[in-house]
């Protein structure tokens, strides 16, 4: 019996995944906890062969942080990061960290069971892109990545000339990014263009806002 542990701050969507995982008689739920960063502990105490865990949860511990500390310790968990969330970087830094599977939550109940399924049996599935958001006037697919790099420090509040260092790019470049970013959505400033960009989820800045 394969035995899973779950990773899920959200309340609903936690109770969600017990009942999935609990329908199916080849998998024994062995927790369900709402931190990533009690994950490890977890898998030192327990026997675990799977994890379902969200990127964002309790005490702002990220689950892609577990992640690569889990894959270096017990390499034979396979690790599945489910999110709500559509950030932009998701994808690749869950690849960085080793993550076997990822996914949305806006998945059915059987697509997310038949990742669970397809990743204890050897194989790594990834969405081919991440969603397609609507900001201002254009989609996220429009937004380069350097823009979308520019966007995430703006998020967090963060004035032009650290953004710049930061990015190693000139504060002029950085004004001429804003400004493009300013020119396709339609939004009438800088203030307007990162909050609808925290509003839509396409980027989440790991910094506090100042």
């Amino acid at each position: 019996m394969t035995k899973i542990l779950i990773v899920e701050d959200d309340n609903m969507a936690q109770k969600l995944l017990e009942i999935y995982v609990e329908k199916n008689p080849q998998y024994h739920l062995v927790a369900a906890i709402d931190c990533a960063a009690m994950a490890e502990f977890y898998c030192a105490a327990n026997e675990v062969d799977a994890i379902l865990m969200d990127v964002c949860t309790a005490m702002g511990a990220s689950g892609l942080d577990a992640a690569v500390k889990i894959k270096k310790h017990y390499p034979h968990i396979k690790i599945i990061i489910i999110t709500s969330q559509p950030e932009c970087s998701f994808i690749d830094r869950a690849r960085g960290a080793g993550v076997d599977s990822f996914w949305y939550k806006t998945a059915t109940a059987e697509e997310l069971m038949d990742v669970l399924r397809r990743t204890i049996e050897g194989e790594s599935i990834y969405p081919d892109s991440t969603p397609r958001l609507k900001l201002g006037n254009t989609f996220s697919s429009e937004l380069t990545d350097r823009e979308l790099e520019v966007l995430r420090e703006l998020t967090a509040g963060e004035p032009d000339a650290i953004i710049a260092e930061r990015l190693h790019m000139s504060v002029r470049t950085v004004k001429a990014h804003i400004q493009s970013m300013r020119d396709k959505t339609g939004f009438r400033n800088r203030t307007e263009l990162a909050v609808r960009a925290i509003e839509s989820g396409l980027v989440i800045s790991d910094r506090p806002e100042v």
